[in-house]
């Protein structure tokens, strides 16, 4: 795997090939492996390694990017060649700014980010993949249900250099497992991810696949409507990470985000604050930006108000110029932006739900439940009308019946017409937060929460 001081040579010798103006070239790619398993067999094996290394160009106030994987002198001097004669071809961007001297730390911010390089991790073997797998399938035909789904190991870096001094580099490990059981008429699943494989347990995953698919077994139809519904955590971050873009200062500052005109406003319960902070121990992924900003930890919502946006560099100097500066609250990098050029501006990707007041596990929330529905998790979920962020989906894998404090059985899949201002504002109760990672949005630290009044407006087939 590249190394930072690697990398470091090939950022000289790509300054060679420069004609002048300023450079900053990324660097990413690592080695990923993959075990995946259908049928109660494994049916691939895989590894893949690659290296990219992006350039950028910045003349005369025009920019452009160009990408290689060969490492060899000509194609980098080939890919300086097509970055510049693309950025000469552009038309000057007004708003663009000089690339960064430093990443904008506070002191001590480097520190604070835990390393996500767990050497156990970047060892793990085929028959160390293998053996959990096993220990999988072990457990399905125990339940007599057919299971499928992939154990995964990756060790990656980024970085970042640019030739006004700025440096940065990333190393990252990263585990994960996603198991679905079948049964005849039924299904369960459960899927984790962690840069430190000791985090993870196939067995106690499988036995809980597994469950779920059992007492699933031939599901009652409901009758479609409002119902108190328990979102397990991979539910709940599959339908909260569809407003996070919202929380970018570019799409307030072009009209495109629920939240113009309503920084400040109390859209949300008063038990819901959001944060934005790569260096919570949950969390995973650089501790800077693709312009090599650092992340700075952003409150976006305190007790129900949307507190704070997001911003890159050059959002934020467009926002101080604008008229709407003073409804944004505070502006200033917060190093959320994307790699240059981009039209997407920046957006929250660390996200962390604050610890509830009385947390609740999700057998606690069940016990207080008189008639509810719990889900395990969301899936192909669309946006119906943005301003009230109303969205449509369905629940899968493991939908049940709960009634008199006790999960009764399982229930045919509903699909759902919910807003996420009516949702979270009608959050009854939330566990502590937790790691988790589905299929429709990406890892976060979130709970379980118990939400009244959630709208199902059909039963599927199945």
């Amino acid at each position: 795997m590249l190394t930072q001081s690697q990398a470091a040579a090939i950022f000289d010798r790509i300054r060679k090939f420069s004609a002048g103006g300023e450079l900053e070239v990324s660097f990413s790619g690592g080695s990923s492996s993959l075990t995946r398993f259908a049928n109660n067999v494994i049916h691939q094996n895989m590894t893949e390694e690659n290296t990219s290394v992006s350039i950028r160009v910045a003349i005369d106030g025009r920019t452009a990017r160009s990408t290689t994987n060969r490492l060899d002198d000509e194609s980098l001097r080939r890919a300086v060649t097509a970055a510049e004669t693309l950025a000469k071809v552009q038309e000057p961007d007004p708003d663009l700014l000089p690339m960064p001297e430093s990443g904008g730390a506070p002191t001590g911010a480097r520190n604070d980010v835990p390393s996500r390089y767990v050497a156990a991790t970047a060892e793990l073997t085929p028959q160390d993949r293998a053996e959990g797998v096993g220990a999988i399938v072990d457990i399905a035909k125990r339940h007599n249900l057919t299971t499928a789904g992939m154990y995964s190991s990756a060790e990656n870096f980024e970085g970042i250099f640019n030739s006004r001094g700025l440096t940065d580099w990333h190393t990252q490990t990263l585990a994960e497992i996603s198991i679905t059981m079948l049964g005849d008429n039924s299904s369960g699943w459960q899927k984790l991810n962690s840069p430190d494989v000791a985090r993870l347990d196939p067995k106690g995953l499988a036995e809980t696949a597994a469950r779920k698919a059992a007492e699933s077994n031939d599901p009652l139809e409901l009758a479609p409507g409002k119902y108190s519904v328990i979102l397990e955590p991979a539910a709940v971050l599959d339908i909260v990470g569809f407003m996070f873009w919202d929380f970018g200062g570019l799409s307030v500052l072009d009209q495109r985000s629920f939240l113009c005109d309503r920084v400040g406003t109390k859209l949300f319960g008063d038990n819901i604050n959001i944060w934005d902070n790569a260096a919570h121990p949950m969390q995973a992924g650089p501790p800077f930006d693709g312009e090599g900003m650092r992340r700075r930890p952003v409150q976006l919502v305190a007790n129900g108000v949307i507190h704070q946006l997001v911003h890159a560099r050059a959002t934020a100097a467009k926002i101080a110029k604008s008229n709407i500066a003073t409804k944004v609250g505070p502006v200033f990098p917060t190093g959320h932006g994307f790699s240059l050029p981009n039209e997407m501006g920046e957006m929250p990707s660390n996200i962390v739900f604050g610890d509830p007041a009385n947390p609740q596990t999700i057998d606690q929330m069940i016990a207080n439940t008189e008639r509810g529905i719990l889900v395990t998790r969301l899936w192909y979920i669309r946006e119906v009308e943005p301003f009230e962020k109303l969205l449509t989906g369905m629940t899968r894998d493991g939908t049940f019946l709960v009634e008199n404090g006790k999960i009764q059985r399982g229930i045919r899949n509903f699909r759902f017409n919910e807003s996420l201002l009516h949702m979270l504002s009608n959050v009854e109760a939330m566990s502590l937060p937790a790691r988790a990672c589905g299929e429709e949005s990406f890892d976060m630290v979130v709970p379980a929460m118990k939400v009244r009044d959630f709208n199902f407006t059909e039963t599927t087939k199945f």
